[in-house]
């Protein structure tokens, strides 16, 4: 559960969202996921090192360049996670719509 946790507290920010949205297209530099937000390099790192630490990015420095690249490993342990809970609501929802039913047959 910990490193869900950890997955879901990098999730929860918008910023870090878009950069994985970017990094599904392919590896990027950290400047050039940098470069369509309004805020310093700094800043995007931090965001960078927060979903490297959650498993969710990786870095390699190559010279002084550090380019990032999606590991979705852990997206899928979350996307799995949440799975069980469509399962359940799926029932949940067909429950109701056979209880739906059969007060209308018996109407």
């Amino acid at each position: 559960m910990e490193t869900l946790d950890t997955t879901f507290a990098a999730l929860s920010d918008a910023t870090r969202r878009a950069i994985l949205a970017r990094l599904m297209q392919g590896e990027a530099s950290l400047s050039d996921l940098a470069a369509p937000f309004d805020m310093t390099q700094t800043a995007v790192s931090k965001h960078v090192r927060v979903l490297t630490n959650a498993g969710l990015v990786d870095v390699e420095k190559r010279g002084r360049t550090r380019h990032c690249r999606l590991n979705a490993v852990r997206m899928k342990e979350a996307t799995d996670w949440l799975m069980d809970y469509q399962t359940f609501w799926t029932q949940q929802l067909g429950n109701l719509a056979q209880h739906f039913e059969g007060k209308n047959r018996h109407a």
